[in-house]
């Protein structure tokens, strides 16, 4: 049977997770794993795809309560779940700050604080923290939270313009990334000469096409149009950027093997969101909607489990897989970087972000349980204790 199209879609859950999983693997440098996520084999990498399902996420959740309960209340709910995602940055960013110089001064090595880019911090405290506090300071792996909450303070105009005629949003949103391309402006940070890494005015587009893409959704719209024609070009463009993208990766490793078009494309601009990368990365969303049905069985599956319930506890993950990140990486460095050490690192922090997942699952399905039994009032035994 059909799933509704109101019941939870668990392939926006697996991907989610699976990104989850890839960032945690790239974010460790020199890692032996990162030839096997999506950076090694593709012109863009797992940040496309956490920000695209989280926009596509955010149109289905918060499209359906602005219908059913008005703006504002759709509004009060985007706006706090911006402020839940704003508290979690920074804590992760006083956590990071501590898990960085700690290993600094235990092993007297200060190009920490250069690599993970924490050394302005060190050098004016007062003045990093109150910018760190308007997401201008942002370290090392600490860049692409800030561009998912000012997503999200500015999701409720997207939403209501969306919900009067989808071009009111797409149309200027697609004409800011255009000058952007054209124009290289980006967006200033601290310290001074620093710019966003992920530049909001670019990556808007993805967030905001994957938005319109959900609100599609919710209004019914359920089967991609012009299938017939957007099938074989997407797979045509996916494999042609595979298979560049793969001899680069091979390149990389093996100089005698050519790197296919290097030269002429690279780099392939990741804070402007390329339309080398947007492209490709839109013709995998494609073969992805047209391949692996809402119903496809392995979804359900043991195997599938751990990277769905990640993607269900996204947020509280992915600031685990952060930090759990940076660990391995000074494990790494101080103790040997040896094949089975990179193993055995990368494999304790999937396990402990899988094992977190589960817990946090567990909690929340037990908490929205009801009661075994009623609390008795005041001077009345309750059912089921002896009077």
């Amino acid at each position: 049977m059909p799933a509704s199209p109101t019941s939870r879609d668990l392939r926006l859950d697996f991907f989610r997770g699976l990104a989850l999983i890839f960032i945690f693997i790239d974010h460790i440098p020199e890692n032996i794993l990162s030839y096997f996520t999506l950076e090694a084999f593709g012109f863009f990498d797992a940040a496309e795809v956490f920000i695209f399902i989280s926009g596509f996420t955010a149109a289905l959740v918060y499209g359906r309560r602005l219908v059913e309960k008005g703006v504002i209340y759709a509004t009060a709910q985007v706006l706090r779940r911006a402020w839940q995602l704003y508290v979690a940055h920074v804590f992760l960013f006083v956590i990071f700050i501590a898990e960085v110089s700690y290993t600094v001064t235990t092993f007297n090595n200060p190009m920490y604080n250069e690599e993970m880019r924490v050394a302005d911090f060190l050098d004016e405290p007062h003045v990093a923290v109150i910018q760190a506090l308007l997401l201008q300071f942002q370290p090392t792996f600490l860049d692409i939270l800030p561009l998912y909450i000012l997503m999200l303070v500015i999701f409720p105009v997207v939403l209501i313009g969306m919900q009067r005629h989808p071009l009111l949003v797409l149309l200027p949103s697609a004409a800011l990334y255009i000058v952007v391309q054209i124009s290289g402006i980006v967006v200033p940070a601290y310290p001074e000469g620093h710019v966003w890494y992920f530049n909001p005015l670019a990556w808007q587009f993805l967030f905001v096409s994957a938005a319109l893409l959900g609100h599609a959704r919710i209004r019914g719209q359920t089967r991609l149009p012009f299938a017939r024609v957007l099938y074989p070009a997407a797979a045509v463009i996916f494999a042609a950027a595979f298979l560049i993208k793969l001899s680069w990766t091979i390149h990389g490793v093996w100089d005698a093997f050519p790197g296919v078009l290097l030269k002429q494309l690279w780099p392939i601009n990741k804070n402007n969101l390329s339309p080398l990368r947007l492209v490709p990365f839109y013709a995998l969303v494609v073969l992805v909607a047209l391949r692996v049905p809402r119903e496809a069985q392995f979804l359900q599956s043991t195997a599938a489990r751990p990277l769905v319930l990640c993607g269900q506890q996204s947020l509280e993950i992915f600031c685990l897989g952060i930090i759990l990140s940076v660990l391995a990486h000074f494990i790494l460095t101080e103790y040997g970087g040896g094949v089975w050490m990179q193993l055995a690192a990368n494999a304790a922090g999937i396990t402990v972000m899988f094992l977190t997942a589960a817990m946090l699952a567990w909690y929340k399905m037990v908490d929205r349980m009801p009661p075994l039994r009623t609390v008795a009032a005041p001077g009345r035994p309750s059912d089921g204790i002896a009077k």
